[in-house]
């Protein structure tokens, strides 16, 4: 997820008001898992940063309906300025993801930040909340269906509703299941939101190995399937 955003909220202490946090919207890149900015030295955030180099990085999942059951994670932290010429690799990372940013990533009052990552609170919606050690965050890697996902999740909501319908009734204690749709989908399975009479409710389903391609899941969803139809 935050891989995928770009964008999030920069949380400083302000050096303006005795230490009171201050939030302000920018741009990053990850190397690593380490969140890379550049950033003005005329900005509010960075002022802040040269007096106490804490922060965090709030990164919120985009989405329609309900906002608090969607994904959010907060990047705990320090932050330091890099050399212009040694951390090619930051540069990079930063450029890759905001292209557009190279006419003045050269200009004399901007520079390159990174993120030393300490912890991550991680909310996945209502109820589903943890922290994150950081060695635990540098060692993840990105989820190899990210890129797809969405397309994934709307060929499954306009193609194969009775499939998933079949799943829950299958696997699921939703055996009356009839109007299911997909919500999410990972390199280690999906999750499926289910209309009852008491209201949606969040399935998830594993798949049998970890996958890493949109074909991959195909060959997954195809053999669940029959594993439905036997059950």
């Amino acid at each position: 997820m935050v891989a995928l955003q770009g964008t999030g909220t920069l949380c400083t202490s302000s050096a303006e008001t005795e230490g009171h946090p201050y939030g302000s919207f920018v741009t990053y890149g990850l190397e690593n898992g380490a969140p890379v900015f550049l950033v003005s030295v005329m900005a509010e955030h960075t002022q802040n940063l040269l007096a106490d180099p804490r922060c965090s990085l709030l990164v919120a999942e985009p989405g329609d309906g309900d906002p608090l059951a969607r994904a959010r994670a907060t990047l705990v932290g320090t932050a330091t300025r890099l050399e212009r010429g040694p951390d090619a690799e930051a540069r990079e990372a930063f450029l890759s993801a905001h292209p557009n940013a190279s006419y003045y990533a050269d200009f004399k009052d901007f520079a390159f930040w990174k993120m030393d990552v300490t912890a991550v609170r991680y909310i996945g919606g209502y109820g589903r909340m943890s922290w994150v050690e950081g060695e635990s965050w540098t060692e993840a890697s990105e989820d190899p269906i990210a890129a797809v996902a969405d397309r994934i999740i709307d060929h499954m909501n306009e193609d194969h509703a009775d499939t998933m319908a079949l799943y829950c009734r299958a696997f699921t204690r939703a055996t009356e299941a009839e109007e299911v749709r997909m919500t999410g989908v990972d390199r280690y399975g999906f999750e499926m939101s289910v209309k009852t009479a008491e209201g949606p409710r969040p399935i998830r389903l594993p798949f049998d190995e970890e996958v890493s391609s949109a074909h991959e899941i195909r060959k997954a969803m195809v053999a669940l399937a029959e594993r439905a139809r036997q059950a």
